[in-house]
C-alpha cells in the first residue's frame, strides 16, 4: 500500500500521521502549532518528515491548512490563525527543504473530503461540511463537485453574521467562543488551559454554565439554518474536536426545530464521521487525486 505523510494544521495545534491510500492511519501525534514564527513552524514540520521518512517509504506530503488556500499553487492569501503563513507559499517552502512533492488544501475543504470519500457523506452529490475549532470552516459539494469559490473563500462559514448584534460565527460559535465565555464567567486567566470537554462536564451541574453552552449552540444552530435555506443539501456534517461530546448534535437539531421555518427546510444534520482525523485524511485524498490528474502516481 502507498504511504503519505499528513498535516491538519489548526490554530492551536498540528496533527500528523502517516497513512496509507484506503485512509487508513498507521501513526499519528501532535504538537503545539508556532502560529507566529515562519522559521520555528517550518522547522518542527521539516523536522516532523524527516523523523516518518527514517520508518516509511512515503510517496509525498499532504497539507491541510486554514484560510484562503489556492490548492493549485500552495499560496496562503490568509492562513487563519497562523499569521506566520499569511502570504506565503508553504508548498513552496516545504519542496525546497524536503525531496518529496507537498499538496496543500483549504482544511474546511479536506474535512469534506474525507466525508464525501469514505465517511458520512459518501455517496452523497450535495452536501455540507462544517468544522467548529478554532474558528469555523467547512467545505461545500455541489453535484460531486467542490465549490472552492472565485478567490478560493468558499465554506468560509465563519464569517456569517447570524445575530442582529453583527457579530460573526467565528466569535459566538466557535470553540474559541465558548471556551472564552466560559473563562469570562468563572473569571480564569486568558492564559489558563481549558478544554470543551471541562466545559460540558461542568454545564451538566452549573447552570450558569449550562446558559453559556445553550446560547452557544442556538448561535451553531442560526448558521446550520441558513446554509440549509441557502444550499438545499441532502444533509449537514458538523464535526471538530468539541463534536467528539456524546449526545451534542442532538441538541442541534432540537434547537433547530425550535425555529419555525425549519420544517418547511429540514434536512438531516450528523456528525462528521472522520472527526479529528479528518483533515489528515482529506488531505491524503486530496494529494492522490492532485496527482493522478497529473498522472505522476
Amino acid at each position: 500500500m502507498r504511504k503519505y505523510i499528513a498535516f491538519d494544521i489548526g490554530g492551536t495545534v498540528v496533527k500528523h500521521g502517516v497513512l496509507v491510500e484506503d485512509g487508513s492511519i498507521l501513526s499519528k501525534g501532535s504538537y503545539d502549532t508556532p502560529s507566529f514564527n515562519l522559521e520555528k513552524f517550518l522547522d518542527r514540520m521539516v523536522n516532523t518528515i524527516r523523523t516518518y521518512q527514517n520508518n516509511h517509504n512515503v510517496l509525498g506530503v499532504a497539507v491541510s491548512l486554514p484560510g484562503f488556500i489556492n490548492p493549485d499553487t500552495g499560496y496562503s492569501e490568509q492562513a487563519g490563525a497562523i499569521t506566520a503563513l499569511n502570504n506565503q507559499n508553504l508548498k513552496k517552502l516545504l519542496e525546497a527543504r524536503i525531496p518529496l512533492p507537498v499538496e496543500i488544501e483549504n482544511d474546511g475543504n479536506c474535512a469534506a473530503i474525507a466525508e464525501k470519500m469514505s465517511g458520512n457523506a459518501k455517496g452523497c452529490t450535495d452536501f455540507i461540511c462544517m468544522t467548529v475549532g478554532t474558528g469555523i470552516g467547512g467545505g461545500i459539494f455541489i453535484n460531486g463537485r467542490l465549490l472552492r469559490g472565485h478567490s478560493f473563500r468558499g465554506g468560509e462559514f465563519g464569517f456569517m453574521i447570524t445575530q442582529s448584534s453583527g457579530d460573526a460565527m467565528h466569535n459566538n460559535a466557535s470553540t474559541t467562543a465558548l471556551i472564552r465565555n466560559y473563562k469570562h464567567l468563572k473569571g480564569i486567566n486568558e492564559a489558563e488551559k481549558v478544554d470543551g470537554e471541562t466545559i460540558f462536564q461542568k454545564a451538566e451541574h452549573d447552570y450558569s454554565v449550562r446558559r453559556i453552552v445553550d446560547d452557544w449552540i442556538k448561535n451553531l444552530s442560526y448558521g446550520v439554518f441558513n446554509l440549509a435555506a441557502t444550499l438545499n443539501p441532502q444533509k449537514i456534517l458538523i464535526g471538530g474536536g468539541v463534536f467528539a461530546q456524546q449526545g451534542l448534535i442532538n441538541h442541534i437539531n432540537y434547537q433547530l426545530d425550535q425555529l419555525y421555518w425549519w420544517k418547511e427546510i429540514k434536512i438531516p444534520i450528523e456528525s462528521c464521521k472522520h472527526q479529528n482525523d479528518a483533515g489528515m485524511i482529506g488531505a491524503m485524498y486530496h494529494f492522490k487525486q492532485t496527482h493522478r490528474r497529473r498522472r505522476t502516481f
